[in-house]
């Protein structure tokens, strides 16, 4: 099984931003522990960050053609502005969790539109980083 994490605007700065919202683990604290549980189980993981758009959809096109099986996309900022990031996943067909740190659902009206929900396999929001070990313990379960 092959399982691509891709992570949003921001999310590189995890650690230092805005603590009290995302917690002190960095990107690469959340990759490093998503790849142990990963090599447990033989998945290959792959994990992308960029704060652009464009990179990101170049990102998604690419998985189709390197047979990715899942993504697990934490559209961070994009969640709320980005058709063409939802285009990008609804061409590709591969099957996705939409993760988010904080509870979207809580914070400010604009943040609690998302344009990936209704299309991912499952929304998972508001666990903290647990949130993506949440997501991929479900895609190899459901694999």
């Amino acid at each position: 099984m092959k399982v691509l994490v891709i992570n949003g605007p921001n999310l590189n700065l995890l650690g230092i931003r805005e603590e009290d919202v995302y917690g002190s683990k960095s990107l690469k604290d959340i990759e490093n522990n998503l790849k142990n549980i990963a090599n447990k189980s033989n998945i290959d993981i792959n994990f992308f960050q960029s704060n652009a758009e464009h990179e990101l959809i170049n990102c998604i096109h690419d998985a189709y053609t390197d047979v990715v099986d899942v993504i697990i996309f934490n559209p961070a900022g994009y969640t709320h502005t980005s058709v063409a990031l939802r285009d990008a996943l609804l061409a590709v067909k591969i099957p996705f969790y939409e993760v988010h740190i904080s509870d979207i659902d809580s914070r400010e009206d604009f943040r609690r539109k998302s344009f990936f929900s209704d299309i991912s396999r499952k929304v998972i929001s508001g666990y903290g980083t647990e949130g993506y070990v949440m997501a991929l313990e479900d895609a190899i379960k459901n694999k």
